[in-house]
């Protein structure tokens, strides 16, 4: 459906940036004259100098992101307009060179003594700047020379090049062909093939999954050169700057204990076998001799999927999210009213579902609904993600609102715990029941078990480069297969495709993002029991870790709201429910 099509109301109003792109022009024009920041220069010693520096770095990068999340948003409806492009790649130099003029600050900030450092982040006048300077004395010892700083802040731009041509490939030049599908032939989309892989036609789902990786196998070479130079891009910035890998560099930025990672890996390879428990019930309940990775998807119980409407569905997810309380259930209908969220598929758009949340706007969502329980479920994600935002913004000073990225994905996941928990409590049909048992089961082995088969691939994709070996489509293809077999174990088929996977995972290019969507789900089983368990006291926590932004480091945030990371058995709790989800499946009639 082309875009002039859709009804205002199910498209995001982007009016609240910028009336129209006459404006956006204009508000360019005036970011483009940047301040003279090199007058800071050599003054960062003094609280005063320090804070009228913040005050003027602040103060421009608000109005720079503002810019930018217009572009941004103009680009995501249609990725083939020049125009928009264009846009986005102004706002991406100027940022470029607002990074380059600023270059200066981390270098004589980190200068400073510890005793120095200690006592600004106890100064009320720069109290919205506590946690930073307590965290610059941790990060001296990463912090470059000035010029060689402003060196690295002007090779952004380019280093982003790979994430950016793997878009173009991926969303608007990936060759993917027709077939025949629901009476017509359909050119194939990226939502298309999630529907197919959900659709009770096997000799559909295989067809389907032929074609699609089919269009990725002619691209390989190039997606895995595209690859490599964002492995590549990694190991220079942590060899530039003095870490001992790039998973320590990754985790140290967003203060993360190496036992998180450690303990997610150690818990998940060590319920693998009841991941393959899971993949023989699947086998037998679709009654398969041989099951393929294209029987993944569809559901063990037919006839039972919820499909449903967006405003139908919509109103769905209010429901399940009441235990969080009638102001919250109020602010994911503000969000419908004043359409944050773009809800449907059009030529161009961008794949896939997000959110994004800038400082003084409210945030926005972008969907491609389908009228199926998983992207119910995607509504009541990607609003978890913008209210987490737009709590965090509405709460904290600019320079702690933005949360890390570690806890990017547990807000998210509340929400479709609490659905799935709403869902399971109302229905009395068993049929029902061991559908969204399935779907549970299917969200712990695409969310927990998946996620962190990508952690293993990437750390040892970027622990092949760091040993010198070349990274090409054939070793890239023969380490995912690999990881591949030893998740599904012996009781699947282990389609040929399967091992170009890696190729179109977009996350890849957010290197060491991929295994917090796991640590996120372990994070919201706990947080959203505790919620269903204890009710108001356990809300008022979780509301004080949704407003923390980055005032705490992201662990000590989630270990408040009730989820401690740093213990193994909270990982082995979440995986405990996936056990209890199967034996109570294999017991229902």
């Amino acid at each position: 459906m082309d875009r002039d099509q859709i009804e205002a109301r199910y498209q995001w109003d982007l009016s609240c940036i910028f009336a129209d792109d006459e404006a956006w022009e204009k508000a360019f024009e005036e970011v483009s004259r940047m301040p003279d920041f090199s007058a800071y220069r050599g003054t960062l010693h003094s609280k005063e100098n320090i804070l009228a520096f913040l005050r003027a770095q602040e103060g421009y990068e608000e109005a720079l992101m503002r810019a930018y999340l217009y572009a941004f948003l103009r680009n995501a409806q249609d990725q083939s307009v020049t125009k928009y492009i264009s846009y986005l790649g102004k706002v991406m130099t100027l940022f470029t060179k607002f990074s380059s003029e600023t270059s200066f600050a981390l270098p004589e900030l980190t200068a400073l003594s510890d005793e120095t450092l200690t006592a600004l982040a106890k100064e009320p006048s720069l109290s919205d700047y506590d946690t930073m300077f307590l965290r610059l004395r941790e990060e001296k010892k990463y912090v470059l020379s000035e010029k060689e700083e402003r060196i690295l802040a002007l090779a952004d731009e380019p280093l982003q090049l790979s994430q950016d041509v793997f878009s173009m490939l991926n969303d608007v030049e990936l060759d993917l062909p027709e077939m025949e599908y629901d009476g017509r032939k359909s050119k194939i989309t990226h939502g298309l093939y999630a529907v197919v892989m959900r659709g009770g036609d096997r000799e559909k789902r295989a067809e389907m999954f032929r074609l699609y990786y089919g269009a990725y196998r002619k691209i390989l070479s190039t997606l895995a050169v595209t690859y490599a130079g964002n492995v590549k891009k990694n190991i220079f910035l942590k060899t530039a700057r003095g870490y001992e890998s790039c998973l320590q560099m990754a985790l140290f930025g967003e203060e993360v204990d190496r036992a998180v990672y450690d303990n997610l890996l150690s818990a998940v390879n060590g319920a693998l076998p009841v991941l393959h428990d899971y993949m023989h019930a699947r086998k037998q309940a679709l009654g398969l001799a041989k099951m393929h990775m294209y029987d993944m998807h569809v559901s063990l119980v037919e006839d039972a999927d919820i499909s449903m409407p967006y405003d139908e569905a919509f109103e769905l997810v209010k429901k399940g999210l009441s235990p969080l309380g009638a102001d919250y259930v109020a602010l994911l209908e503000k969000g419908r009213t004043e359409r944050w969220l773009d809800v449907y598929e059009t030529p161009g758009k961008t794949s896939g579902a997000y959110s994004i949340g800038v400082y003084g706007n409210h945030p926005f969502v972008l969907l491609n609904y389908q009228e199926t329980l998983t992207d119910i479920f995607t509504i009541a994600h990607e609003m978890g993600h913008a209210i987490h935002s737009y709590f965090s913004n509405g709460t904290q000073p600019y320079a702690k609102s933005q949360y890390k990225i570690f806890v990017a994905e547990v807000a998210s996941t509340v929400n479709e715990m609490l659905l799935l928990r709403y869902l399971l409590a109302h229905t009395q049909d068993t049929k029902l029941k061991k559908y969204l048992l399935n779907y549970f089961m299917d969200m712990i082995r695409m969310t927990l078990f998946r996620q962190t088969q990508f952690a293993e691939f990437e750390a040892e994709a970027h622990a092949m480069a760091e040993r010198g070996e070349p990274l090409n489509k054939d070793n890239l293809t023969e380490l995912y297969y690999s990881l591949n077999q030893k998740y599904y174990g012996h009781e699947v088929s282990h389609d040929e495709e399967i091992g170009f996977e890696w190729a179109r995972i977009p996350h890849f290019y957010n290197a060491f993002y991929v295994y917090k969507y796991a640590t996120g789900i372990t994070a919201a089983i706990a947080i959203s029991d505790k919620i269903l368990k204890e009710g108001a006291p356990a809300v008022e926590k979780y509301f004080a870790f949704l407003r923390g932004g980055c005032s705490e480091d992201p662990v000590s945030l989630l270990k408040g709201a009730g989820a401690d990371l740093t213990k193994k058995e909270t990982f082995d709790a979440a995986l405990e429910q996936f056990r209890e989800a199967l034996g109570t499946f294999n017991t229902l009639a």
